[in-house]
């Protein structure tokens, strides 16, 4: 059976990461804040690693954006 993409939470401190995730974008440039999303979808893509999960990741990301 294929793997699937998790979406139930699987960050013991979602609150402490999303408030890191917010501080690392502090004091850059809109460039550089794109910049920096980019890099870390990169290397967080390359954690995952399996391709099948990373469509899924991308198709609901981009659900409802269309």
């Amino acid at each position: 059976m294929a793997e699937r993409m998790r979406t139930d939470l699987n960050i013991a401190d979602a609150d402490a990461f999303y408030e890191a995730l917010i501080r690392s974008h502090e004091g850059l440039s809109d460039d550089d804040s794109n910049l920096l999303n980019a890099r870390l979808v990169l290397l967080l893509a390359n954690q995952v690693g399996d391709m099948a999960i990373l469509q899924q990741c991308l198709a609901a990301a981009r659900d409802g954006l269309d």
